[in-house]
Parts: structure tokens; C-alpha cells; sequence
């Protein structure tokens, strides 16, 4: 089963972990929710979810300064005899001497935050989501333009890190060169990011391997982005049929994610940089509820119209 390692999400969050003792790559988190166990606290213990992160907040932490020490220590052993993950105190709480022994006594993790309950929920739920989502690796190349998560696909050679440098020198951000690590984070949502050891590279035939995070700055560079639209390079022939309107999308399949995506016919003279900046801003004007095409169309609908009526 897919787990993400606890000591990840302590250096991500900057938790603190009150019982270093306890090796933290020995427990891993398999779901994404979390368990405020405030009835567990009480010794209810039925439909416990033992396989979650366990947050300790103001509620929990206030009831428990006011049970008994032989109430809380049975209620502290049966609560983590459960194999929890990990126990995390919030708004700076911190456990007791009792609960910290038998914890690392069980090889439990003890973590704490300074933030806010809920706030602090959140964002967990939100990282885990992510380390925690469906991911393929794809060959292309994913840049952030004008905002749109632009990935663009095609045969090796064909000119991707190339267009994509030119984006990069007009101001726009790399996210990944070659390998595209994607991530299902919902039903609407899919993540792009690079695999750590290709990071800000770029490969470029005849030159080599080019840092752009050095070369050019780190504001030509992000870590993630969403992928919103998809560019598929290829080869120009003559003989086929290539969508001059653009009255009807066509999609690409990730994940069972649909995204919009546009065959790019390469030829000598196209400008691949701007047509991609083009094509970028199209797609937003489209979410925003403009469509340039459907507009053409219902010009020419009308005027046809007022010349049959002028006929007439």
C-alpha cells in the first residue's frame, strides 16, 4: 500500500516531534483524512479510524487535564495500542510525561504544531491529498504561461525544449524538461512536477544540459503547477486535416482526468513560443466565458441572416 514517510511531512510542516527516539521512517500514513478522537478519549473506541493521523486540539487537550491519572493511563494505553501513525498536538499543546512514555513505548510519534486546529488540518489534509495522489510519469515538457499549466507533448527531437526555452526568455516559468511526474489530485485537478534529480534542467540538442534556475533566475523556474491545457507537437503533412475554428475541444486522457489539448503542426516559420503564449491566454479567455470562434460563428450566422432578409 502507497504510504507517505512521517518524516517527510514533519520537515514539509515543520512539526515538532516531542519523542525523537522513535523512528519515524518505521510508520507511514496511507490516507489522507485525519481523526480529531475526541469520543476515543472518553474510552469509546467503536469505529475508531486507527489508520489516520490523530490530532490533538483544544477540545481534546482541555478534557483531558480534567480526568483522573488512572482514568487517563487506561484510556492513553487502549488509544494507542491501535497502531496509529502518528498523535500531532496543535495551538503549541504539548502531551504529558505519561502519554509521551507510553507513546514511544509503542513506537507512536508525538508531533507538535503552533498553529491553529483547524487551520493546521487543512493543510495537512491538502499535503497528504498530494503525496498521497494517483502519479504517472509522461515524456514532455510543462511550463507555467500566464498562469495556465501548459504541457507540451510530442516525439523526441521534435522541438519541445526548445519552444519551451523560448517561453522561459519571454518571461514564463519551467516546471520540468523530458519527465513530467503527474498527480490526480481530484477529479478536476491534475499536478505536473519534476522528479528531483532533473529539477530546473533543461536538455538542449547540440548545446547539452542547461540549469535555467542559475542561468536565468529563480523567477523563470516553479516547483508545481496545475496542467490545464496540452499542446501536441508534430510533424507538418500536407495531406491531413488540421482544425482551423476550434469550434469543438478535443481532450487528452490522464488518470481518467480529461484536459483540453491542440495538435501543433511544425513546420519551418511557426513561431512555437508565441503560438503557445497564444493558445495559453485562448484557453483562459474560454474558462472566463469567451470563445473567440463561437463569436466568428455567430457573426457569420447573423450576417447571412440580414442578407436573406435584405433579399427578401
Amino acid at each position: 500500500m502507497k504510504g507517505v514517510n512521517i518524516g517527510k511531512i514533519v520537515e514539509k510542516m515543520q512539526l515538532t516531534v516531542f519523542n525523537p527516539e522513535v523512528d519515524l521512517k518505521k510508520r507511514k500514513i496511507t490516507v489522507s483524512d485525519v481523526n480529531r478522537p475526541a469520543l476515543q478519549l472518553t474510552g469509546y473506541f467503536e469505529h475508531f479510524e486507527e489508520n489516520r493521523v490523530q490530532i490533538i486540539g483544544t477540545v481534546e487537550y482541555t478534557y483531558l487535564q480534567h480526568m483522573g491519572k488512572e482514568k487517563k493511563l487506561s484510556v492513553y494505553r487502549e488509544f494507542l495500542s491501535y497502531g496509529i501513525p502518528c498523535v500531532i498536538f496543535c495551538r503549541e499543546f504539548g502531551p504529558d510525561e505519561d502519554f509521551l512514555k507510553l507513546a514511544t513505548e509503542q513506537g507512536v510519534p508525538v508531533l507538535g504544531s503552533d498553529d491553529a486546529t483547524s487551520t493546521f488540518m487543512a493543510e495537512l489534509i491538502y499535503n497528504l491529498n498530494e503525496e498521497l495522489a494517483p502519479c504517472i510519469s509522461i515524456h514532455g515538457v510543462l511550463v507555467d504561461v500566464y498562469g495556465e499549466g501548459l504541457l507540451i507533448m510530442g516525439e523526441s527531437g521534435i522541438g519541445k525544449s526548445e519552444a519551451a526555452l523560448e517561453l522561459i526568455r519571454r518571461g514564463h516559468r519551467l516546471v520540468t524538461d523530458d519527465v513530467v511526474e503527474i498527480r490526480k489530485i481530484n477529479e478536476h485537478t491534475l499536478i505536473g512536477t519534476s522528479p528531483d534529480i532533473t529539477r530546473y534542467f533543461i536538455e538542449l540538442r547540440g548545446v547539452g544540459i542547461v540549469d535555467v534556475k542559475n542561468l536565468f533566475g529563480v523567477e523563470c523556474v516553479k516547483e508545481k503547477q496545475n496542467i490545464d491545457l496540452v499542446i501536441k507537437l508534430e510533424d507538418w503533412r500536407k495531406d491531413n486535416d488540421y482544425d482551423r475554428l476550434g469550434l469543438e475541444e478535443e481532450y487528452t486522457e490522464f488518470l481518467g482526468n480529461k484536459i483540453v489539448c491542440h495538435s501543433l503542426p511544425i513546420r519551418p516559420g511557426r513561431n512555437l513560443a508565441v503560438i503557445c503564449e497564444t493558445a495559453a491566454v485562448n484557453h483562459r479567455q474560454k474558462k472566463m466565458g469567451y470563445n473567440a470562434a463561437k463569436e466568428l460563428y455567430r457573426r457569420v450566422q447573423a450576417n447571412l441572416k440580414k442578407r436573406n432578409d435584405e433579399e427578401e
